[in-house]
């Protein structure tokens, strides 16, 4: 079995792959300060619950973006479960061309769901991540990364709305019943996520009049949320990081 993890500034997403086949997969809060102990005893507990054995994981790929949990996860890798990770790492790695300067400033995550989404779609292509920020990820006919853009994701949004506006409630990022709310909920609600529709599809629409003809992967844990409303994506893979670990892996160990 094949562990992937992505390690993301908000959550985490980890998988088990059993050949191909992506068998379980979780998503736990990202903790900048726990250590690999912490992590190992979450990590066997979520593995116990579906009858993993963590003898039987005999490789791991990791992506992070939040560099002082690398020696963290280094350490959890080779403890716990006696492998040698695998760190994606976009300067350094083969398997897709990179015509962003510098490369090493492309986040590893960026680049293992581009390559994921090049193995699925072809290219050109586009790559939305709505993660702690929503980017926007450009793949050429070639295979090659292009590029992209980066956007406050919605979570940050919201924050900066309440953190400044301190008489509007807290609420929960979801599609409201109706576009005009009738409500200060339901106003916040429906201005957060149309709003955020909006910003969606006005970005691919002028990033498709700049590729051409392109397919539109969207990922991430909002989605299948947006993608709902945003008529730009064409398809939603929650997990495309976890299959581009993967690839990773295997190109290196093939």
């Amino acid at each position: 079995m094949l562990l992937v993890i992505d390690i993301g500034n908000t959550s985490m997403v980890l998988g088990i792959f059993e050949g191909e086949e992506l068998k379980y997969s979780w998503r736990v809060a990202t903790r900048e300060h726990q250590s690999s102990d912490e992590y190992a005893v979450l990590y066997r507990n979520l593995f116990q619950l579906e009858g993993v054995a963590p003898d039987q994981v005999k490789g791991i790929a990791i992506c992070s973006v939040v560099p002082p949990l690398d020696e963290v996860f280094s350490n959890l890798s080779n403890q716990y479960f006696s492998v040698d990770p695998l760190f994606v790492d976009p300067e350094k790695q083969d398997l897709m061309p990179i015509r962003y300067h510098p490369a090493a400033d492309v986040g590893a995550d960026r680049i293992a769901s581009a390559v994921a989404a090049f193995e699925l779609v072809g290219g050109p292509a586009i790559v939305v991540d709505f993660g702690t920020a929503t980017t926007f990820d450009a793949i050429s006919p070639k295979g090659e990364y292009l590029g992209g853009i980066i956007a406050p994701g919605v979570g940050i949004s919201a924050d900066a709305l309440f953190s400044r506006a301190s008489k509007l409630p807290r609420i929960d990022i979801q599609k409201p019943e109706k576009l005009i709310g009738d409500s200060t909920v339901t106003s916040i609600q429906s201005g957060l996520y149309f709003g955020y529709v909006g910003l969606v599809e006005g970005i691919l629409a002028r990033m498709k009049e700049e590729l051409g003809g392109v397919q539109v992967v969207a990922t991430g844990g909002l989605a299948s949320l947006v993608a709902g409303d945003a008529r730009t994506i064409d398809r939603v893979e929650e997990n495309l990081i976890l299959y581009g670990l993967r690839l990773f892996y295997n190109h290196l160990n093939s």
